[in-house]
C-alpha cells in the first residue's frame, strides 16, 4: 500500500482555485476507504498491487508446496575458479576462496582490520575522504562550521552554500575546495551547492568555461569529500519563452552560454545531484513579448518538466521576492497570494522538488532587504509563510552566520518555524 501526499497544501490551493486531483472511487488500485475520516484531503492512497493481484503473486510462489519458488535458483554473478571450464587470471586480487554473508575476507578482518596509515595518522580514513581528521575539527570551529552545527540543532537539514567560480578563474580551485569539503565533511550535512548563477553573473564567459568549472570542481569536491551530494544554482531563461518564437530567438542571442541542453549535461553526466533554477528574473524578462511573470513561470516549469531532469537529480526553484527594504510591506491577502503563485504552484507543477526562499540579503549600497522585520519580528508574510507546515521540507532558505540578525542560535531557531533544509554560505 503506497500513500502519496500531493505537493501543495490547502491554503495554496484555495487561494489559487486548484482542486486536488480527482481519484476515482471505483478505481481498482485506490484504498483511500482505508483511510480515517480525518485525512487531510491531499493524500490519497493507492494499492502497488491489489488484493487480487497479491493473492495471485502468492499463489504462484506457494502452489504445488512452492515448487516455484524450490525452482528460483539465486542470482549469481561471477565466476567459479574451481571449475574446470572457466580459466581465471591467477594476478587478480583476492585469495580465490568463496565466502559467505558474513564471512571476514582476510584475516583479521573480523576485528575491523588495521589500515596502514601515513605517518602521524592525520589521514587515515578508510572511506577515501580527503580531508584530514585537524581539518575537519578546524573547519567546525569557523562560524559557518559552529552555524552548521546549531542549524542542525534547530532541526534543519544542511548543505554548505559556497562560491568557487571565482577560484577556478584564478587557479586556486584545489585550495577552495578543500577549505569548503572540511566544512561538509561534519556529520549530517547533506551536501554542497558549490556555485551559484553560474553563466548568468558573467564571471564565466563562455559555455565552455561553464562546462570546465562545473566538472574540475565537482571532481575536486568528489574527490575531498565522497558521498556528499552536489548542487548548482543558475538560471535557463529560454524556457520562460514558452513557445513565442521571437522571444526564445531574441533570449538565445542575449544568453548564449545558458543553454538548456548544456545545463541538463551536468545531471546527465552525474557531476551535479541538484540543480536549482532562479525564478526571480521571470518577473520582467519577458514583458517585451507579452508574457507576464505567471506564465514565464508557468512556461519554466513545463519546459523542465519535459525534459525530465528530475530522473538525473533533484530539481528546485529559487526567489527573493518575498524581501523587502527593511522588512516585507505584503499585507496578509497580498502575502497569502504571493505564496500561492511563487511557492504552491512551483511545487504544484510536479518539476520542482523544493523552493529556497531567500530571508535576508544585503545590496551593493548596504541596504538590508528581509521577510522578517528587524531583530527577527513578525510580520503579515511569516504568518503566512507559517502556514506551510505541510511542505516545510520541501522549503529551503539562505544563512550566512558571519552577518546574522539577532545571533545564529535565534536567527536558526526562527527560520526553522518555516524552513526545513537551510543553505549556510561559506565565509
Amino acid at each position: 500500500m503506497r500513500l502519496r501526499p500531493l505537493i501543495i497544501t490547502g491554503l495554496a490551493l484555495s487561494m489559487l482555485g486548484i482542486g486536488v486531483p480527482a481519484w476515482s472511487a471505483t478505481d481498482p488500485r485506490s484504498c483511500n476507504d482505508l483511510l480515517s475520516s480525518d485525512t487531510p484531503a491531499y493524500v490519497v492512497c493507492n494499492w502497488m498491487a491489489t488484493p487480487e493481484e497479491a493473492a495471485d503473486i502468492a499463489r504462484f510462489w506457494l502452489e504445488n508446496d512452492g515448487e516455484n519458488m524450490k525452482e528460483a535458483d539465486p542470482y549469481f554473478v561471477g565466476v567459479d575458479c574451481d571449475e574446470a571450464e572457466n580459466a581465471c587470471d591467477p594476478n587478480l586480487e583476492g585469495d580465490g576462496q568463496l565466502r559467505g554473508d558474513g564471512d571476514p575476507d582476510v584475516e583479521g578482518a573480523e576485528d575491523g582490520g588495521t589500515p596502514e596509515c601515513e605517518q602521524g595518522g592525520d589521514s587515515c580514513y578508510v572511506n577515501g575522504s580527503g580531508v584530514t581528521q585537524a581539518e575537519k575539527t578546524a573547519a567546525e570551529q569557523t562560524e559557518t562550521g559552529k552555524g552548521a552545527k546549531t542549524a542542525q540543532d534547530a532541526g534543519m537539514r544542511v548543505w554548505i552554500d559556497a562560491e568557487l567560480a571565482d577560484d577556478w578563474k584564478t587557479g586556486k580551485l584545489e585550495e577552495a575546495a578543500k577549505k569548503v569539503a572540511a566544512l561538509a565533511a561534519q556529520d549530517d550535512v547533506a551536501g554542497i551547492r558549490f556555485s551559484s548563477q553560474v553563466g548568468y553573473n558573467k564571471v564565466l564567459g563562455t559555455a565552455d568555461e561553464m562546462d570546465k568549472f562545473v566538472a574540475e570542481a565537482a571532481k575536486a569536491l568528489r574527490t575531498a569529500v565522497p558521498g556528499k551530494k552536489l548542487g548548482v544554482h543558475t538560471v535557463v531563461p529560454i524556457f520562460g519563452c514558452g513557445g513565442h518564437e521571437q522571444c526564445k530567438t531574441e533570449i538565445a542571442k542575449k544568453h548564449p552560454q545558458l543553454d538548456p541542453d548544456r545545463i541538463g549535461a551536468w545531471l546527465k553526466r552525474g557531476l551535479v545531484d541538484q540543480l536549482t533554477l532562479d525564478n526571480g528574473h521571470l518577473s520582467s524578462e519577458y514583458t517585451a513579448y507579452g508574457i507576464d511573470a505567471a506564465q514565464a513561470q508557468r512556461n519554466q516549469w513545463i519546459q523542465v518538466r519535459a525534459r525530465a531532469w528530475d530522473m538525473y537529480g533533484q530539481i528546485g526553484a529559487e526567489d527573493a521576492g518575498f524581501t523587502a527594504p527593511g522588512a516585507s510591506k505584503l499585507t496578509e491577502e497580498q502575502a497569502g497570494k504571493a505564496i500561492g503563485e511563487r511557492v504552491a504552484a512551483v511545487l504544484q507543477s510536479d518539476a520542482a522538488e523544493t523552493v529556497t526562499l531567500w530571508t535576508r540579503w544585503q545590496d551593493q549600497q548596504g541596504t538590508v532587504n528581509r521577510v522578517l522585520g528587524e531583530k527577527l519580528a513578525d510580520n503579515a508574510t511569516w504568518e503566512q509563510l507559517k502556514k506551510l507546515g505541510a511542505v516545510k521540507a520541501r522549503l529551503a532558505t539562505v544563512y550566512d552566520p558571519a552577518t546574522p540578525e539577532v545571533d545564529p542560535a535565534a536567527d536558526l531557531k526562527k527560520l526553522s518555524e518555516v524552513f526545513g533544509q537551510v543553505y549556510v554560505r561559506a565565509s
